[in-house]
């Protein structure tokens, strides 16, 4: 199962999975709960400006729900390649 979370509310949710045709779930953290918790709500920078935001984080949970593998930085070129990989270490 794949699952986004991201600190915007579900209406922004519906319009962005729409416009994308994205076939999983998108979760609204908007009291950053989860965020905090993945620890992936951080302070960054951008022009000299600092502000708080997520850190886009890819985390594969293994079937016990143990952390298997933490991706940081992530860009998305290439990246599913990298999940599917991890994924296939796990059956």
């Amino acid at each position: 199962m794949v699952l986004g979370v991201s600190t915007d509310d579900v209406a922004s949710h519906r319009k962005w999975k729409k416009k994308l045709e994205l076939p999983y779930l998108l979760l609204a953290d908007t009291d950053h709960a989860v965020c905090n918790a993945y620890g992936v709500w951080q302070e960054k920078s951008f022009m000299g400006k600092k502000y708080m935001g997520i850190a886009r984080t890819t985390y594969v949970i293994d079937a016990k729900g143990a952390v298997a593998k933490r991706f940081e930085g992530v860009k998305p070129d290439g990246h599913a390649a990298e999940v599917a990989e991890v994924l296939k270490s796990l059956k």
